[in-house]
């Protein structure tokens, strides 16, 4: 594949730094590729032993994780498919659901089996567990993954140890970190500065909460909506009806209380995102530990726009490198602010 050598022309087409630490994460995963896809049955059998079948890249927030990765996935020509993880759950959650009634203890197996008829390969960006639901399963459901020789790549900010760290019955999720670094090879990206800071072309991100702001905000989202018509979008989530009035014809227009301060989760964001292509999102506080729940559901909300290259312009009370969080949510957080900066330059569209 000489997959270094096609980062390096890619890197050079794009104008983006070279870093000597990506360029080692390139060769490993050129290793990757030709223990887990190389064609020649004797060099295969011959690695076999030794042959991980997933890549775990961990990293800081904005060093370059989710860049490489995208760009070795994209160049893979086996079936594969590029998931949040999030929307991953839900799917084997409705599969479970839809299933109940036929497959019960082998219910897991089944969504497998089905799973591995639509790819080789799956890819979670930015991977985390935070829901005590999904901690308890995953141990049997990725056991399964990797025994039907499905390939995973993941990047995360979380070394394979920390996941899920401080979480509710832990221990019920340890067989999964055990899991997890049985099958893969775990690497570090190691590089000081965020890409995504410095970028200083924040045309998007509006603060304090003024006049002058508000001004600029509907400013930009009446020359969006220019020509678009009004009307009140009702979201069916599962028997739930999310309604919103400012939408026009995918640009939503919204404030942080319609937004988080609402029972919403991970499926009625990815339902917004699906709706979207331009989001106008008003008032963003900062946090406490008194609004930490507020908090978890903006940086869902966030995880998924960002996963779905939806732009965002925000009005703010703060700037955003001064928004404070609670003390428990302080290193997703950290993730959050990165991915604010990507999200709200006009180098985002």
């Amino acid at each position: 594949m000489n997959f270094k050598e096609k980062f390096i022309n890619y890197c050079k087409e794009n104008q983006f730094e070279l870093n000597e630490n990506q360029l080692i994460i390139a060769d490993e995963l050129n290793n990757f590729y030709l223990d887990n896809f190389n064609q020649n049955i004797f060099l295969r059998i011959l690695k076999k032993k030794k042959t991980k079948i997933s890549f775990y890249l961990v990293g800081d927030v904005g060093v370059g994780k989710t860049m490489i990765l995208d760009f070795f996935f994209k160049l893979l020509k086996e079936k594969k498919l590029r998931l949040h993880f999030n929307e991953f759950m839900i799917n084997f959650h409705d599969f479970v659901f839809k299933n109940k009634d036929f497959f019960n203890e082998n219910v897991i197996d089944n969504f497998v089996k089905d799973l591995s008829k639509k790819s080789k390969i799956l890819y979670f960006d930015e991977f985390q567990v935070t829901n005590i639901v999904d901690a308890m399963i995953l141990g049997k459901l990725f056991k399964k993954i990797f025994e039907e020789n499905i390939k995973v790549i993941f990047s995360s900010n979380i070394k394979i140890e920390n996941l899920y760290k401080d979480g509710l019955q832990r221990e019920q999720f340890l067989p999964f970190i055990d899991i997890l670094k049985r099958y893969s090879s775990e690497k570090e990206l190691l590089i000081e500065e965020d890409y995504r800071i410095n970028n200083k072309d924040l045309k998007r991100f509006l603060y304090p909460l003024d006049q002058s702001t508000n001004f600029k905000l509907n400013k930009f989202f009446r020359k969006l909506t220019k020509d678009k018509k009004q009307s009140t979008k009702v979201l069916d989530v599962k028997g739930r009806n999310l309604e919103f009035k400012n939408f026009y014809d995918g640009v939503l227009k919204l404030n942080f209380d319609e937004l988080c301060n609402r029972n919403f989760g991970a499926e009625d964001y990815i339902e917004i995102a699906k709706n979207s292509n331009f989001i106008f999102l008003e008032k963003l506080p900062s946090f406490n530990d008194s609004n930490s729940n507020q908090q978890q559901r903006f940086i869902t909300f966030i995880d998924i726009i960002y996963e779905k290259k939806i732009p965002l312009m925000i009005t703010s009370q703060n700037n955003l490198n001064l928004i404070k969080s609670s003390k428990s949510l302080s290193g997703a957080f950290k993730r959050t602010i990165s991915r604010l900066y990507e999200l709200t330059s006009l180098q985002f569209n």
